[in-house]
């Protein structure tokens, strides 16, 4: 049986790396994220924190399944966030505004109030300031997610051949 140790360090180097093209997006080319960007941070940094945690421990068997599963969760929640993101910019609200920022949301609500103001997006969510290949970065997202899905269901829930 081949060790399930590389698999996980490379989705933990893709995460870093997808969090390290965000923060250069924000910092040199001058895109500031809204509340569903920070969403989709939080979910790729979530993921690569348990893709770490199984590049350390190596699992197998049952472990290995439950980190798969953790890991489609944590993607599915993601791919829901820029999913909806990339729904709100084909399809932006009639009245768009700023809103207001997710430190503010989250410091001032309780969460079950915060979470809805934060999926509610704002103007921001809808604008599309930055594309490559024609796809926005919520898009971009998207399509990463669906892989970390894709990739965890295979390396956790596919048939070992028998020897």
């Amino acid at each position: 049986m081949t060790s399930t140790r590389p698999p996980f360090a490379a989705l933990f180097v893709i995460c870093a790396g997808l969090l390290a093209i965000a923060l250069y997006l924000q910092e040199q080319v001058g895109l500031e994220p809204c509340p569903m960007c920070i969403l989709q941070r939080y979910a790729f940094t979530a993921i690569g924190l348990v893709a770490l945690a199984g590049a350390i421990q190596g699992p197998r068997g049952r472990g290995l399944k439950a980190y798969g599963a953790l890991l489609i969760v944590l993607a599915l929640a993601g791919a829901g966030v820029a999913a909806r993101q990339s729904y709100i910019q084909h399809f932006p609200p009639k009245v768009s505004s700023c809103g207001t920022d997710l430190d503010f949301l989250v410091n001032t609500f309780p969460i079950s109030q915060a979470l809805p103001k934060i999926f509610a997006g704002s103007g921001d969510c809808s604008e599309v300031k930055w594309r490559l290949l024609g796809l926005s970065v919520a898009e971009w997202a998207l399509v990463w997610f669906i892989l970390i899905v894709i990739g965890s269901a295979w390396l956790a829930f596919r048939r070992r051949a028998a020897r």
